[in-house]
């Protein structure tokens, strides 16, 4: 089922309350049983995404940062088994991987010489079998695993998805032999933005052009909507006209966004026009 404006709003309101864990979510499914677990898991990520960020600064200040790494000795010292850090980041309310990185860096400007790299952290953060520190290698891995909104782990899951929703994307066209280049062709060309497909005989849909298609696995909200016009979808216009872009039934984008297409080529995608002109 598509998800209205209304429905959206009322998951939305009741996130505000509700703490980034798994347990919130089977809660949140309990409450909108009518929902896909994917819809309600993208809303949950995209709508603590937006807290974290108006929240960010606050935890970054030099003051915050010693008082998160001299509670984290004081936990571990009282028993370095006990998940510190998670207990610490969901007290705060900052998402787990960005705490683990925060204790990370202080740990690692204090032992290390010279200030630590990015790529550094990034592959301890990946592999924290890295860290020097066994006892701060197990902090982090239980945030790593624990965090279902940031996170190396949470970047590969939404790598693979994404993936996977372009091959189901690519199948379905040359199932109804569409000619079309990918993304990969089309950078070998020389450009530098580009949809993930570009149809090199453009289809007619109820009386619109479409040249290019664009999957997006995330949920599409007004916010993101805003951001992929700004970022992607007029460069593609200023090249290619109108298209259309795709998300699947299971991450459903609410009608008030875009203009629904009902899109027959492409079966299980909803699919929605991107027109030069359009009040959002």
């Amino acid at each position: 089922m598509i998800l209205t404006k209304a429905q959206y709003d009322e998951i939305a309101q009741c996130l505000v309350s509700v703490p980034p864990t798994r347990q919130s979510l089977r809660k949140l499914k309990q409450r909108f049983p009518s929902q896909s677990q994917a819809t309600l898991l993208s809303i949950f990520s995209q709508e603590y995404q937006k807290h974290i960020k108006r929240t960010h600064a606050k935890h970054h200040t030099s003051e915050a940062i010693e008082s998160y790494y001299q509670r984290y000795l004081n936990g571990v010292r009282k028993n370095g088994a006990a998940p510190v850090l998670l207990e610490l980041a969901n007290e705060v309310d900052y998402a787990p991987s960005l705490m683990a990185r925060i204790i990370l860096e202080r740990f690692l400007q204090k032992h290390e010489e010279a200030p630590p790299s990015k790529s550094v952290i990034n592959s301890m953060l990946r592999d924290p079998s890295q860290i020097p520190d066994g006892v701060l290698a197990n902090q982090v891995y239980q945030c790593i695993v624990n965090d279902c909104c940031y996170g190396p782990l949470v970047d590969c899951i939404k790598h693979a998805i994404g993936h996977e929703h372009e091959v189901l994307l690519r199948d379905l066209l040359l199932e109804k032999n569409l000619s079309f280049l990918d993304e990969d062709q089309l950078r070998a060309r020389g450009y530098d933005k580009t949809p993930d497909f570009i149809l090199q005989v453009p289809v007619a849909v109820e009386g619109h052009i479409i040249h290019w298609i664009e999957s997006k696995a995330s949920f599409g909200d007004e916010c993101s909507h805003h951001a992929y016009l700004h970022d992607q979808f007029w460069s593609y216009w200023n090249r290619k006209s109108t298209g259309c872009l795709g998300r699947q039934e299971s991450q459903e984008m609410a009608c008030y966004i875009l203009p629904q297409l009902n899109f027959g080529i492409i079966r299980r995608i909803t699919s929605y026009l991107i027109t030069r002109r359009m009040t959002l």
